[in-house]
């Protein structure tokens, strides 16, 4: 193996970290996380609880309906389920017990002054503060970077748990990401044993087909998926753009299935799945094939994020449907070159997608990302590709996926304040 052992086992490392289940949108999950855990600190159900929430938090919690409230929506459902039948030993899927009896207290809170929100302003996109107080008692947990990644635990001027952050080290609670390069993905994609990460992929197929054959038979959102198969047919390439929108349509409309997430998403996640697994179904690639792709799918999604970060004004669907483009064309017999010529015709084309926020229009942008993916893998498998320096297409892949980053997190700050406020109507 040309791949030495200690980069091996750190990729490996690094899938396990990021592909997740999670129960709904994880911005709202994340609050309903924090909450649930502040109850359970705190040891009873408090009577005031302050949910201090970053922009990006904000934003992508607002508008999506939180799984197993009956069709609730927004940050103050998220929190007060979590508080009323949360369990924060489940993480991402704190929310998969909730109760009937549950939706019928939270709705009646709802409507009480128990649950304030509030901004925490020029801060790190993925930021939330709970407080909850009883009588003379109260607890805070703080969440910082990625969506379980708490740092900080009271109880009343007791600090049960802490550790350091930088507001500006978005990746500190992960594992090393320096080493992701595509040369060396691909390689370690080859070189894999499929028994290392068959479990794990399984589990991605499984769940994310599932949720995406979900919103094709039922009614979520505007339907996207079902509307690209009865619109443009039944070809392969339609059916991978159909799959993932469907899951998105049901996912953003609280659907209770749990989807597998990558880099903190589950939109990023069906984006990066669904399409290879689609296109081997139909091509009758034989499994050892798919899962490699899906390895490289899920890792340049994984590379992408990193210079990202979890939370921005980039839309996460690029990302995944770079990762998913990869994907396809290695299942192709792509060589490392088209691998890298579809990253960066994929990026040359859709970078400028903006993420305001997480809602049902987010299956349309899945279903266009792809579009542009599959436009790019065509490209490559005949050899061409953006030349450098057209628009932030740079000299390598590595190098672009560099500018992505710096697009995402630096050159987009005063876009995502913008979107923001307009979302806000301020």
């Amino acid at each position: 193996m040309s791949i030495d052992e200690k980069k091996y086992n750190a990729y490996l490392k690094i899938l396990k970290e990021e592909l997740v289940p999670a129960l709904g949108c994880t911005e709202p999950i994340a609050i309903a996380y924090a909450t649930a855990k502040a109850r359970e600190v705190l040891g009873c159900f408090p009577e005031k609880v302050i949910v201090k929430c970053s922009g990006n938090i904000i934003k992508n919690a607002k508008s999506v309906v939180v799984p197993n409230t009956g069709n609730l929506r927004g940050i103050k459902a998220s929190a007060v389920t979590g508080m009323v039948g949360g369990d924060a030993s489940a993480c991402l899927e704190v929310l998969s017990k909730i109760s009937e009896n549950d939706v019928k207290t939270v709705k009646r809170l709802m409507d009480t002054e128990l649950c304030e929100i509030e901004m925490l302003p020029e801060d790190a996109n993925l930021h939330i503060i709970v407080q909850a107080t009883f009588k003379d008692e109260y607890s805070e947990v703080e969440i910082i970077h990625t969506h379980t990644n708490i740092c900080r635990i009271q109880k009343n001027d007791k600090i049960i748990f802490e550790k350091d952050y930088g507001k500006e080290n978005f990746n500190a609670p992960l594992s090393d990401r320096s080493v992701l390069n595509v040369k060396d993905i691909y390689e370690f994609v080859n070189k894999l044993k499929i028994e290392d990460v068959k479990e794990l992929l399984e589990k991605q197929i499984k769940c994310n087909l599932k949720i995406a054959e979900e919103g094709l038979t039922k009614n979520y959102g505007v339907n996207i998926g079902r509307m690209l198969m009865e619109c443009y047919g039944n070809d392969v390439f339609t059916k991978m753009r159909a799959y993932a929108a469907a899951g998105s349509d049901a996912r953003m409309s609280g659907c209770s299935m749990p989807v597998v997430t990558n880099s903190g998403s589950g939109n990023q996640g069906m984006t990066t799945s669904i399409p290879v697994a689609i296109y081997a179904k139909e091509k009758n690639i034989e499994a050892e094939k798919m899962y490699r792709a899906l390895v490289l799918a899920n890792l340049v999604t994984i590379h992408q994020k990193t210079g990202i970060g979890r939370l921005s004004a980039y839309c996460g669907a690029v990302s995944a449907a770079c990762g998913s483009g990869a994907g396809i064309t290695y299942i192709e017999g792509g060589t490392l070159e088209q691998v890298e010529k579809t990253i960066t015709n994929t990026i040359a084309n859709i970078s400028g997608i903006v993420c305001d926020g997480a809602k049902s229009s987010c299956a349309a942008k899945i279903a266009s990302c792809l579009d542009a993916a599959n436009m790019a893998h065509c490209l490559a498998m005949k050899d061409v590709c953006f030349e450098v320096d057209s628009g932030i297409v740079k000299k390598n892949v590595e190098d672009t996926i560099s500018a992505v980053g710096r697009l995402g997190r630096v050159g987009m700050k005063e876009t995502d304040v913008e979107v923001l406020k307009i979302m806000l109507n301020q």
